[in-house]
């Protein structure tokens, strides 16, 4: 017989199990014929077949117990001296190393994928009488699937070891992994298999990764018909959907007096969640000295209700007055309260008096008094906080942002998320009681509003996640029909005026919107996704709010609608970097004025008290439409938009600083224009007289190829370290200029300083003060009195122009050169309209270029 297996480990004593000799491992210098890999392969019989394999022909049945101790001791003895033979014949050679047994300790086997060789057994010349024996016990083995360990072996269980890790079982009992012969160690074709088909997913997931990167540059040649790679979908998430809600531990058993103790015994290591903390004990005073006049308090909280309530409605409103009402009691009877829900009063009080005009009542209770006074309320080290806590930083960041103090509403914004995070403002915990429950969420999603919006606005990172939050939406309804049992609302009452809803909505897709303007250039396709979505979006707002609608607006309904307006034109305006092709620059141009043009129809039709109420985000895109309007000529919509911020401007700080630019862009965009109807006139034969649609078209090209122009017409997309790139290059202009004065030499005034609110010196704001406005408004009526007509270039050959936002009707071509613009403070005018203006253009004639030159 055959030499047995080198392995030292006694063998089981259960009959059913046997040992295997070397011989029945195929040999590493005789490779099993490739029909032999095959009927591996292709065999019906799997290795994790429980059923034993057939013993083939040759094979002579199981000894018993005693008869193969017996055959293992004499193969054990023939073994051992077969090996002294072998050594006192080969001593001088090297091309066998010494038999070492293998032990516990032993260095042969298999360790962390390292093989070690060990020596063969006798040759076939030694033992010519066993060789047809190792023949057919070779042919049996290549039968079988795949070799096993040792250790295995000895179990007589699988072994699913691979070329470079151990099988399970050596594994979970800590053992080594190991092969008594090299040629063991040899894997068959099925493990090869099995590692090339772990190689190929691991290159798919590669490829995957390389596609969705290249995707989300934006290549044009990912963008065809044809496609080499396929556009992933945008993550946007659907209008109304709550988000989905995170898996909770559910209860065991009664833990009551594990609660109690854990309660008691873990103060000063941690808090337990938010919902299950006791309210900490408040320190209630009077603070009857600190109130305003009843009657300027009265008409501060009308013009909050009426302007930050309705888009932000995080306050119960019946439940707020009632306190207040009990502040106004005479001294000694004045309701006590704790001084979170003072600083939360005088943060209200401070946005209405922004959105408040001044008068005799209001007028020695500025804004920034208010603001700072709520400030001095706040506790800056408390530890315990409450839901007036974040409600108070909230208002603090609103007030800043509109006191167009960007920065400082920036970091107010990160101590409200903290501090919402901390109660758990992001999670649809409970039990809560009913209106304490509606008014955390309507809390904590104005708190995601802000840091969506300040985030895109100022093109910073945001501090939200969208993977933390579950809580639900807010509820459909106003406060007065919200109680401490539930909601109720009569029959025949409009159940919802505010807007908190449709801005959700809306920008619940900030998140992708954010991941788009991080590439280099947004593809076409994802650029109509989009639109799409705000299409949607839009039927979540009223009927006046529709761009095609005749109805009047009110800035109510105006400035919730700004947020749809500003995402699309930041979309859009993405693609004027320089990295984009042209025909991608030409056409975000062109969606950039589409949604100028929505922005100057809802304009027109706004009621008069638009300057009482409009935000600084809506001053912000009303100054980045103009920009568009003014470039591609749609000067009485332009015209349509200066009046609007003109009418703003004594109510916004940022208004002013955004005439200044547009009256300076005006001047660089009437010089443009001059240089190049020169450089066209002398370019063209003395005799030739060209057709004026082809110099106009000429010269609109002209001017959408400059790129000052474009740098100029992108405004703050150079304000982000991502986006700008106008300053690549400057900064040894930096290191040597000398710096600019600050504009706020008297730090001390704080928020009462308008040259901090403003960024400009006093010179600078008296000379704007002093007819700026009227200024640029002339600068204009002479734009278009100097036969400037421009018409819409027609689109490249192979672009893609996409329609209007709506999509329902075609957008008016610019006006004739020869319109009037009136100089009027009335913003309400139908005539300003693009349908009015495209029926008036019929009857205006057009001044030849001839006449211009």
């Amino acid at each position: 017989m055959a030499a047995v297996s080198h392995n030292p480990y006694p063998r089981s004593p259960n009959p059913s199990m046997r040992s295997y000799d070397s011989s029945s491992v195929s040999s590493a210098t005789s490779p099993i014929p490739p029909a032999q890999y095959l009927g591996g392969l292709m065999g019906s019989s799997a290795r994790s077949n429980p059923a034993p394999l057939p013993h083939p022909i040759g094979i002579p049945a199981l000894p018993s117990l005693s008869q193969q101790q017996e055959q293992q001791q004499q193969q054990q003895q023939q073994q051992y001296g077969q090996q002294h033979q072998q050594q006192s014949a080969h001593s001088s050679t090297s091309s066998f190393q010494p038999y070492t047994p293998v032990t516990a300790t032993s260095t042969m086997g298999r360790d962390s994928g390292e093989s070690t060789a060990g020596t063969p057994g006798p040759s076939h010349a030694q033992l010519p009488s066993s060789s047809s024996s190792q023949a057919q016990k070779r042919a049996y083995r290549q039968r079988r699937k795949d070799p096993s360990c040792d250790a295995c072996r000895e179990r007589k269980v699988k072994c699913d070891a691979t070329e470079m890790t151990s099988c399970s079982e050596c594994s979970s009992r800590n053992v080594k992994c190991q092969f008594t012969k090299e040629t063991n160690r040899r894997m068959s074709s099925i493990k090869q298999v099995q590692d090339l088909e772990k190689q190929m997913e691991r290159i798919r997931r590669e490829n995957h990764t390389l596609r969705r990167m290249l995707q989300e540059r934006g290549d044009n040649q990912f963008d065809t018909d044809e496609g080499v790679v396929e556009q992933l979908p945008l993550q946007l998430p659907d209008v109304g959907v709550e988000p989905k809600r995170k898996k909770r531990p559910s209860p065991i058993h009664d833990l009551a007096r594990v609660r109690t103790n854990t309660r008691s015994f873990s103060r000063g290591i941690w808090k337990p969640p938010a919902q299950f903390r006791r309210p900490p004990s408040a320190d209630l005073h009077d603070y009857h000295h600190l109130l305003l006049p009843r009657h300027t308090t009265e008409q501060l909280l009308r013009s909050y209700y009426s302007s930050a309530h309705t888009m932000t409605p995080i306050i119960h409103w019946p439940t707020f007055e009632q306190t207040v009402d009990g502040l106004y009691k005479p001294q000694g009877s004045s309701l006590r309260v704790p001084q979170s829900f003072m600083s939360m009063f005088f943060a209200v009080l401070a946005v209405g008096r922004l959105f408040t005009p001044e008068d005799d009542q209001n007028r020695g209770f500025p804004a920034s008094h208010l603001l700072e006074t709520a400030r001095s309320l706040i506790d800056p080290w408390g530890n315990e906080p409450v839901l007036d806590s974040a409600r108070t930083l909230v208002l603090v960041s609103i007030a800043l942002n509109e006191l167009n103090l960007k920065s400082a509403a920036w970091a107010w914004l990160g101590s409200a998320v903290r501090v919402g995070q901390d109660l758990g403002l992001y999670s649809d915990s409970g039990p809560w009681p009913f209106i304490e429950g509606e008014m955390r969420r309507r809390t904590w999603w104005t708190i995601y509003i802000l840091d969506r919006s300040f985030s895109l606005e100022l093109g910073r990172p945001t501090l939200i996640d969208d993977a933390d939050c579950d809580v639900s939406l807010p509820a459909p309804v106003d406060d007065h029909f919200i109680h401490d049992h539930g909601m109720l609302v009569p029959n025949g009452a409009e159940p919802l005026t505010h807007s908190l809803l449709a801005v959700i909505h809306v920008v619940r897709s900030y998140t992708a919107l954010s991941r788009a303007l991080s590439t280099p250039v947004i593809a076409t396709t994802r650029l109509a996704t989009f639109d799409n979505h705000y299409l949607k979006c839009l039927r979540s707002f009223p009927q006046p709010c529709d761009p095609l609608s005749h109805m009047s607006l009110s800035p109510v309904l105006l400035n919730p609608l700004i947020y749809l307006l500003h995402a699309r034109l930041l979309l859009h305006r993405h693609n004027l970097a320089p990295s984009c092709p042209h025909e991608s620059r030409i056409t975000a141009v062109e969606q950039c004025t589409n949604t100028a043009l929505e922005t100057a129809s809802l304009l027109s039709r706004t009621t008069s008290s638009l300057p009482d109420g409009a935000t600084a985000l809506l001053t912000t895109h009303v100054f980045r439409c103009t920009l568009f309007l003014l470039l591609r000529n749609y000067l009485e919509q332009a015209s349509v938009c200066i009046r609007a911020l003109a009418a703003i401007g004594e109510r916004q700080d940022v208004a002013a600083p955004c005439g200044r630019f547009l009256s300076f862009f005006v001047s660089a965009l009437a010089l443009k224009r001059a240089e190049y109807k020169a450089f066209l006139a002398q370019s063209q034969p003395p005799s030739f007289s060209p057709p004026p649609h082809s110099t106009t078209t000429a010269l609109q090209d002209a001017l959408l190829r400059d790129e000052e122009l474009i740098a100029y017409v992108s405004a703050d997309l150079q304000a982000g370290q991502e986006t700008a790139w106008i300053w690549a290059g400057g900064e040894r202009e930096t290191q040597s200029h000398q710096p600019i004065p600050s504009p706020t030499a008297a730090p001390k005034q704080g928020l009462s300083s308008l040259d901090t609110r403003t960024s400009l010196s006093s010179d600078e704001r008296w000379e704007w003060a002093s007819g700026g406005w009227e200024r640029l408004q002339g600068s204009v009526q002479s734009l278009a009195s100097s036969g400037s007509a421009i018409t819409t270039p027609t689109a490249p050959p192979g672009s893609s122009r996409q329609q209007p936002l709506w999509g329902q009707q075609p957008l008016p071509p610019p006006p004739p050169v020869n319109i009037k613009l009136e100089i009027s403070s009335s913003i309400g005018s139908a005539s300003n309209s693009p349908t009015a203006g495209s029926a008036k253009s019929k009857s205006h004639e057009r001044i030849s270029i001839a006449n211009i030159i």
